[in-house]
């Protein structure tokens, strides 16, 4: 079995959090608040993580602080660690040939620092240019001896939609684990993605922080979520509920995401880093100083407000739930106990 094979086989099923990077405002990383967040995320039912993503500003790091990263999460995490690979903003505007090799230089340090495959950034610089995305990826797994994930990147991250048929050639190459869609609200994008995906027996992975329900629906096998960066019990009980068939807790579970995600992933949607650091405050993830995004927009207070009403009501919720729960089976057990007995 090839390294890719084992990959597919033990993450399918599975949530991996696209992970935060504590920081100052200043962008300085927290890597005090890094360990004890990644002790944290790594207690939960998680497949593995994701680390040099989007949603941990792993473009915006430093070369050091990038591999300061990756060795907190290795040595945290038991399970399979992805890092995403594309061009460090340092090195502002680069051509074609640059952008390559600097994704390339990137995925051999992920080697280097223990990842077990890489997450391909959609490189602007393609233009469309499938062969061209072909031959990147394959690069890519040459240079690191590591097995590739594709990116289906929305626009307003930096990427560009792949089209189904280079979904499916990427799907192809021997290296490929699978294919991460975050199509960001693109439904038809998303299911065409998909459609061209569920044949090649790889990965289908959800990045679809705001359709994560339907994208399950659709075909999905598997998540990579910034959402998970701080409701980890909630997305994994989506996913869990999916696979189970049980579709009235998959409702209920799906519902209660949807909540948060519209709290946390709408306009300007590169805020939604910040808020997603606001969450993990309040779950007591990160410590408050270190729950800062100064690469993306400034927010007003009312955004952590309304953040923070929404994790309030969902816990609230899930307490009466629960106590309803225990009513309910303290009463039959009641009945059994006291009821006459009957030949």
């Amino acid at each position: 079995m090839s390294a890719a094979e084992d990959l597919v086989r033990r993450l399918r099923g599975t949530v991996l959090p696209a992970v935060a990077t504590p920081m100052d405002a200043a962008g300085v990383v927290d890597f005090g608040a890094l360990r004890g967040y990644a002790e944290r995320i790594a207690g939960e039912p998680i497949g593995g993580v994701a680390v040099w993503a989007h949603t941990g500003r792993g473009l915006y790091l430093s070369e050091d602080d990038r591999r300061r990263v990756l060795a907190v999460w290795r040595e945290a995490v038991g399970g399979p660690v992805v890092a995403g690979v594309g061009v460090p903003r340092a090195a502002g505007a680069v051509n074609l040939g640059e952008a390559v090799d600097a994704t390339v230089g990137m995925a051999v340090r992920a080697a280097e620092g223990g990842a077990d495959a890489v997450m391909v950034y959609p490189l602007a610089q393609l233009d469309g240019d499938d062969d061209a995305a072909v031959e990147l990826h394959e690069r890519v797994a040459a240079a690191s001896g590591l097995p590739v994930v594709g990116f289906f990147l929305h626009g307003e991250a930096g990427g560009y939609p792949y089209p189904p048929w280079l979904v499916s050639r990427l799907l192809a190459l021997p290296v490929a684990v699978g294919i991460k869609l975050a199509t960001l609200d693109r439904a038809m994008d998303c299911q065409d993605a998909i459609r061209a995906a569920r044949s090649s027996g790889r990965l289908v992975i959800t990045g679809e922080d705001r359709m994560f329900g339907p994208s399950l629906m659709w075909g999905a096998d598997s998540a990579l979520v910034g959402i998970a960066a701080a409701q980890v019990p909630l997305t994994v009980a989506v996913l869990e509920a999916w696979r189970a068939g049980d579709h009235g807790r998959f409702v209920r579970a799906s519902a209660r995401l949807d909540r948060f995600a519209e709290a946390t992933f709408l306009a300007p949607i590169e805020g939604y880093v910040q808020r997603m650091l606001w969450a993990a405050v309040w779950e007591g993830l990160i410590p408050e100083e270190a729950a800062h995004d100064p690469y993306g927009p400034g927010l007003p207070a009312v955004e952590r407000r309304t953040v923070v009403d929404c994790l309030e009501s969902l816990a609230k919720e899930a307490q009466e739930a629960e106590e309803a729960n225990d009513t309910e089976d303290s009463e039959e057990a009641g009945t059994e106990d006291d009821g006459p007995a009957r030949s």
